[in-house]
Formats: C-alpha cells, structure tokens, sequence
C-alpha cells in the first residue's frame, strides 16, 4: 500500500485497515516460530501500519485545525 491510497480513505476505513494490518502482523509474529515462506512480509506490513497511522493523524488534525 503506498501512502496515497492510504489517503484516499475514510476514517473508518483507515482504522480497518490498521486493525487488519496488526492482526496481520500478529499472525505472522506466531508464524515466525515455525517458519515463515515469506520473511519480507515482517517489513512489509510494519510498513503499511506506519503509512496509515500517518495518514490517520493527518486526517485528525485536519478535523481539528
């Protein structure tokens, strides 16, 4: 996801879409102990969570300013 399609969204879509990056992310922490096919998801999706934090602070300052 690049920060721009973060943007595009809602609100509620951004906090959607967090939850389910983070449950992504926690899926992937247990997978990890029995090897995971696919390491770079780790970054990846670390990634993504921090793009739309970002683009969900932007839209709550926005709201307030």
């Amino acid at each position: 996801m690049k920060y721009k399609e973060a943007s595009d969204l809602s609100k509620d879509e951004l906090k959607e879409k967090l939850s389910t990056l983070r449950r992504q992310l926690m899926e992937l922490e247990l997978k990890r102990k029995t090897g995971v096919e696919k390491p770079h998801m780790f970054k990846e999706t670390k990634r993504d969570i921090a793009r739309v934090m970002t683009a969900l602070s932007v839209k709550q300052v926005e709201g307030k300013v």
